[in-house]
Formats: C-alpha cells, structure tokens, sequence
C-alpha cells in the first residue's frame, strides 16, 4: 500500500502556550507532576473503535510544543513517513502529521490511527478534554509511540508521566555525544537487528526517576561511554523501553534528540519495530524485564525437628525431563548435631549426602537415598573443617528410559586416616522412577581420584552434559588459602606426611592431576568412559620425558568451580570458581581476590595459581623461603617449577576470562609496564564492568536460558532471556546476580559480556528472599528452580529451601485477533 504525502496541520495554541512557558521553564525537565495535578473528564465516555486503526494502517504524528519547536519536527515526520512508505508490502502505513490538538477531541477522527507518535516539545500542549481523549485512545487499545522531547510534554500529569515511563532530569547534558547503546533485547521488532553494541551520536537524558523493572527496556546507553553528568542513573540506565500502558500499548525512547539521528538507518530500524508493535503489526513481549511479572515462591518446607527430610545441606541440584527436581545435601547434618573431628576416631568427619526428589505435580518431597560420605567435620579453621561430601549430581541423557543418575562425591570408606587422604569418585546409579528411589548397590564407579583432606578447601563439584553425550566434571583445587597471605595459592612449604596442602601449582597447575579442572570423558553403558577428541591433553604426550599429562582433563587452572552449565545449542563450557581471599591487590603479590566466571569454547588453562582475570599474573615464590618474592609469572607461556610438580613445567599458554571482580568492583585492570605486568594500585585501577562488585564473595555459576516453545509451560520465563547466561554468587549484598549477554564474535577469547540485567528484584535478595543462592537451574516448562542454601554453614537450617521462579506477565501482545492485518502473525 502505498501513502500519500503527509499532511501537517499549522494551526497553532501559541497565545495559550506563550503564556504557561515562564511557569512552565522550571518544572519541564523536573519529572514533578504533584504540584498542579489535574481532574481529567472520563475517558471512559469515548465513542472510539477498540481497537483504533484498520487494516488500512495510519500513524498520527503529533508535533505541538508549548515552546519553540524542535528543529528535529521535520526530520522525524519525513523519517516517519518513510518508514511507511518502504519495507515490506504488509508492514506499510500511511502518516498524518498535526500540531492541532483537537485531533484528540474527535473520536471519528482519532480512531482511524493505529498509533500516534508524539514528536511533541515541553510543556504543557494538550487541555484536560484533549488528555482524556488520548487516554481513551489507549484504553480503546491504541499505540503510542513518544520520541525524545516527548518526555518533556505535559509535565504536570500523572498519567502522562505513566504513559512515557519517565521524566528528564533537570541536569541531562546538552551537548551531542557519542555514545554506546546496549541493546539486551534480541526478539523485539525495535531492537533485534540492531548491533549488540549500538555506537551512535545524540543528546542523552538523565532520568528523574530510573524506570526499570517498572517497563521493558529494549536499550540501554553505557554511561562510560560519554559524559552524562552530575544526575548520572549509573550502570542502569535505560534509552528506550515499552510496555502495555493503559489498555493499550507504549513505545518510547530518548534518542532522536538531533536531526542527523532520523537520517541513520540503524535509528529508522528502531523507529521502524517500534511502529511495527504499537500499530498492530506485529507482536511483541514489553513485559518480559517488569519485576511485578515475576513470582519467587519456597517450595519446600522447614525439615521436621531433629531431621533432614525436606532438604539436606544444599549442594546442587537437576531438574529432570518431566519436571521433578533432585538435589543433594553436601554431609553436614542438622545445625547443632554433634560432629566427630578427631582423626583418631574412625567416624571422623562421617556425614550423610542425600538425595531429594521435589515432585511438583505433587508438590511432595521424596529421600531418594542417602550415601555415607566424608564431609562433616562442621566449622572451623582450614585444618579442622571440610568441604568433601556429596558434591555433584547429574542425569544421563538417557534418563528417562534408564534412570541413571551421576553422583560426583567422597565416600567415607576411602578415607586414608593415616595419611589423611580420602578418595574422590564419579558413579552412576539407577533411581526407581515409579517409587524415586535410588538403588546404592547399582553403582558403577567410572572416575576415582585422591584427594588430600588434612586441610579444606576447594572440592568444586558440579558436573554437566553436552549435545555430543560428553559429561564435564568440576574439581576444585583441593588447596588450602591460609599460608599465602589470600594472593597466589602457590606456597610449597605446608606438608602433610609429604603430601603438599598449600600448593595449588600441586594440583590446579599440575597437568598430571586430576584437581582445579574441568575433567570432559564420555560415560560408556558399560559403567566405562571413553576420552573424546579434543581435550587439553591426550594422557600419551612425550613432552618432558612423557607420563606428565591426563587425558580426562579439558579446562586446567580452575580454583573452586562448584558449578558450571553447557548450552546445548552452541556447546560452550561455563563455569564459574571462587578467588582466593586478599581484599586489596598487593605491587609485590599481584591482584586482590578475583572471583571468575567464563565462558569457555575450548580446551584450555585458565591460569590459576599464576595468572588470574584478563591475564595478571602473580608473583612466583618457592623454597627454601616462600616468604621471598620470586619474578611475576609469564601468562602467556606459564612455568610451573614447584617441587610438588609431577607434570609438565611448561604449559599451555592462560586464556583471558569473561568476568571477574574483587571487592573494589568488577574486571579490575590497571596500566601495565612494558613487560605485561599491571601495576596492581588501587588508584589507578579501571573497572571494566561496573555493574557488579564483591565483598564476601563466592561465584555460583547459571544456565544459558533456552526458551523452548515445544515444552514451555503457562509460566515460562519468556523468550527476551533465550541465550542470555545467568551468573550469580552465594552471597545477595552487592555482589552479582545477574542474566548477561555475550557477543558470539568475542566469546570465549577474554571478550567481556555486552551487557547485563539484574535479577535482584526477580530472584529476591534480602530478608525472606534467597539470601545464599547455591545452584539454579531452568525445568523443561521454563521455570527457575533456585537453592538457597540457608544461614549457616556445613548443616541446613529453617532457611535452606528449594524455590520456583515463575513468570507472570502473559503472552506477547496485541492479541492474535487483534493484529491489524493477519498476514503478518
């Protein structure tokens, strides 16, 4: 359908405008509405169709200003009518631009638009009879669609206000910058052909009051990026969002303050998908980041007095194919139940691993089984307490047919008490899935290694499939933190019986250990495994004499990795593993703790105990006096020289990670000499990812969300987080909880994510919330599960539970009857 030339209307209000712009000059960018708030008539009373507009599709652009007008007037309405006059046949409109507010007065007329844009000035254009009839309009089901300088129009209204979403700060910069926009949202039609990162000019506001979680920001412009000024909203702030206003729907975004914005293609794009939903062309979810659209409730109950069979000591969890859920409890029994640490006593740390099934068609918890592990020594210092136990759980593809299911733990049977060494072991076994019962005499023992126990800490734990049938298996370093002052975990000198319990270089950075790695083998019916093709090492190097390697392992240089996920749509590996314990970098040990998420999309070293972050390096130490700073580590072509080294002294070169922080705030970096090494100052340090920060901290990797329309349930989280990659911590005080989004050109080669939306108000943090959030996993209906793991540590306690996130906000709007032409659904 072609249009005709636009039609702009020159009647003006300016005698009335002229003289409210005095009163007016202070409060248009102010956000205030209270101060002259007016009764409106009934909108209610409107004759106007529902919805607004035919298939013969018409956009009313409104450009009224009760001061001068934009210069950018014009270029928007020539933009506008373009946009409808190219594209697709069925995406086409016809543009009618007016300055004379009665349009809204006249129902006949105001009906035949689909949406009206407002390319409106500040102040105060519309009478309170004009208002209301622009209130029926969206009531009747109408779009909206507000650029810019709209946010400045009508300031003294409530609802108006409602309908743009938010109002400029008085201190917005005036000048044109350019800037990066982030643009999270990969399904909406305004924004899914944009680029991840949108560089572009413009003038950029401030907002009065931030409006997240209250619309769906669709983009967002990066703060440091530019110069936003003394009223900067910070790491949050959004450029454009949307949402179902009224009965009706609205569009806005604060770009499109200079003319040479609507001559950028990428911008008519944008304009282009926010026309395509407010006129009913197409469909679209401006629902999906609203935090009132989202429900977070306790599945499970408080454990009977004296008891653990709700919940054990949360430790991870699997959703299975058909929605039940199993989870573990690591060892520690009921808080206040006594615990033997005397190694003279055979029962020394003897603890209970369980297996829980939530069944939510039920809504009834089932002890699965329970095994007898080696992991309840309660608290303590790092040689008394213990983080062994039953550490991982994982579900064979094949579940659902066979029942078998992968346990990842310490048996207290292979505890060495002599020597202190335990034992630790991948298994299946086969659950009972008419009675959820675990059969322990089924169990095939495919993987064993040992572990040192004298001292904790750094079990890992979390295993996890992908597309080809290969199962990841994380161990952490099994190293303790405490004689390295909480920088490199690199010290040779502790020893227990000669076995060293403080040397990470011993295990982390040792090729021919199985401890600190990402271990990739594929399960064989059998009870056997195989090693696929593209591991880091075959295990038959001749390197250095030969025998120095292990094929199992996949990722070497992890520290404490107790989760990870696998995408089985692109097979990237993520993990994320907890820093040591320095609160401040050192100029003579290197950085503070980083606690470190990647996204991983090869066999690799990930650097510790040398190198940590985007390749810093720590400073090497050895005998005979560790307290001695040795040279910094060579992040590119690391040397492991420990004395407690059994594999290669060289290795593979350190991959950069994807996230990291410490407790001054997220991916530190500093100035870096003419060697590589960063002068590690706090003053000089850049925060490459301001949007997290630590304290206590300790990383509790996610899932990369798929949305699966095959299986999704009523209460799915909707499909604006597919391929978005949830990354959190224990800990819910400032530290992150958050769904990020990775650029595929940049991922897996140290590129640092895109951007990143806070789940902080959709995964609720604080009192009654999940405080200590420990694993989270989506079920095949598209709900959350997440644990949280309780108050204490090594027990359970009231507060350990299994909660359901859900998501409340409906399905993509218009409705399917409503869209304005049928051909486009």
């Amino acid at each position: 359908m072609q249009s005709a030339p636009h039609h702009r209307s020159r009647s003006r209000r300016g005698a009335a405008a002229a003289l409210m712009a005095g009163a007016l000059a202070a409060s248009l960018l102010s956000g205030g509405t209270a101060a002259m708030a007016r009764p409106l008539p009934d909108p209610k009373a409107s004759a106007l169709p529902s919805p607004p507009g035919g298939k013969n599709v018409k956009v009313l652009v409104f450009h009224a200003s009760a001061t001068e007008e934009s210069p950018t007037v014009d270029a928007g309405i020539e933009a506008i009518e373009s946009i409808g006059l190219t594209g697709p046949a069925e995406q086409r409109f016809k543009t009618v631009a007016t300055d004379d507010a009665s349009v809204f007065t006249n129902d006949k007329r105001l009906g035949t638009f689909n949406a009206v844009v407002f390319l409106t000035g500040g102040g105060d254009v519309l009478d309170p009879e004009q208002e209301a009839g622009l209130e029926a309009y969206l009531n009747a089901g109408g779009g909206f669609l507000g650029i810019h300088d709209a946010a400045r129009t009508e300031p003294y209204s409530d609802w108006f206000t409602g309908l743009i979403g938010a109002r400029p700060a008085t201190t917005s910069p005036a000048a044109v910058q350019r800037a990066v926009v982030e643009v999270p949202d990969r399904s909406h039609p305004a924004t899914k052909d944009l680029p991840l990162e949108w560089k572009r000019p413009d003038t950029w506001f401030n907002w009065a009051s931030n409006p997240t979680g209250k619309v769906h920001t669709v983009a967002k412009v990066r703060e440091s990026s530019y110069q936003p000024g003394s009223g900067a909203n910070g790491v949050d702030h959004p450029v454009s969002w949307c949402r179902d206003y009224a009965g009706g729907r609205s569009f806005y975004t604060g770009m499109g303050g200079t003319v040479e914005s609507f001559a950028e293609t990428d911008f008519r794009d944008h304009l282009r998908g926010a026309l395509l939903w407010t006129t009913r062309l197409s469909r679209a979810d401006c629902k999906a980041t609203i935090d009132a659209n989202y429900s977070a409730v306790r599945v499970t109950q408080p454990n009977q007095p004296g008891q653990q069979d709700q919940i054990g000591e949360p430790h991870g969890m699997v959703v299975a194919p058909d929605g039940r859920v199993l989870y573990i409890g690591r060892g520690g029994g009921v808080n206040g139940a006594p615990v033997v640490t005397d190694w003279n006593n055979p029962d020394i740390g003897k603890g209970i691993g369980q297996i829980h099934i939530y069944d939510p068609a039920t809504k009834k918890v089932t002890l699965a089984g329970a095994l007898t592990v080696f992991g309840n020594k309660g608290g303590g210092d790092e040689l008394t307490k213990v983080e062994e136990g039953l550490l991982g759980i994982e579900l064979d593809p094949g579940f659902e047919s066979n029942g078998w299911v992968y346990l990842h733990y310490t048996p207290h049977s292979g505890l060495d008490r002599d020597k202190q060494i335990a034992e630790r072991r991948v298994s299946r076994f086969t659950l009972d899935r008419a009675t959820n019962k675990l059969d322990l005499a089924s169990e095939k023992v495919l993987l064993k290694w040992p572990v040192q126990v004298h001292s904790c800490c750094h079990a890992g734990g979390g295993m996890a499939w992908d597309s080809k049938g290969n199962l990841y298996i994380a161990t952490g370093d099994n190293n303790s933190s405490g004689f390295s002052d909480g920088y490199s975990g690199n010290n040779p000198q502790p020893t227990y019986k000669g076995l060293s319990f403080a040397d990470a270089r011993r295990t982390a950075g040792n090729t021919n250990n199985l401890n600190g790695k990402i271990l990739r083998i594929h399960p064989e019916p059998d009870g056997t495994y195989t090693l696929p093709e593209g591991n880091l090492f075959t295990g038959k190097e001749q390197d250095e004499g030969g025998g120095k390697t292990r094929g199992e392992i996949y990722v070497m240089g992890v520290r404490n990795p107790a989760r990870i996920s696998v995408d089985k749509k692109t097979d990237i590996l993520y993990a994320g593993w907890v820093g040591p314990d320095a609160g401040a970098p050192s100029t003579t040990w290197g950085p503070a703790k980083y606690d470190t998420f990647a996204a991983i999309t090869k066999a690799g070293n990930h650097g510790w105990p040398f190198c940590m972050g985007n390749k810093q390096p720590y400073r090497d130490r050895n005998l005979p006096d560790p307290t001695k700073p040795l040279g910094w580590y060579d992040c590119n072509a690391p040397k492991n020289e420990s004395p407690n080294n059994d594999g290669l002294v060289n290795l593979p070169p350190i991959t950069g990670n994807t996230i990291w922080y410490s407790p001054q705030g997220g991916a530190p970096d500093f100035p870096r000499n003419a060697a590589g090494v960063p002068s590690y100052k706090n003053e000089e340090a850049t925060y490459l990812l301001p949007w997290l920060k630590g304290g206590g901290q300790a990383t509790m990797d996610g899932p990369v969300y798929r949305y699966d329309a095959a299986t999704a349930g009523a209460e799915a989280w909707p499909r604006y987080w597919d391929g978005t990659w949830f990354v959190g911590d224990f800990y819910d005080a400032d530290n992150p909880r958050h769904a990020v989004l990775t650029d595929p050109k940049t991922v897996g080669k140290g590129g640092l994510p895109v951007t990143a939306e806070s789940l902080k108000k959709i995964i609720p943090v604080g009192q009654g919330g999940i405080r200590n959030l420990m694993d989270w996993k989506f079920a095949p209906d598209g709900s959350l599960y997440v644990l949280d793991y309780g108050r204490g540590f090594f027990t359970s306690d009231s507060q350990s539970a299994l909660w359901r996130v859900t998501y409340t906000g409906g399905a993509a709007t218009p409705a399917a009857k409503d869209l304005a032409r049928k051909a486009a659904q």
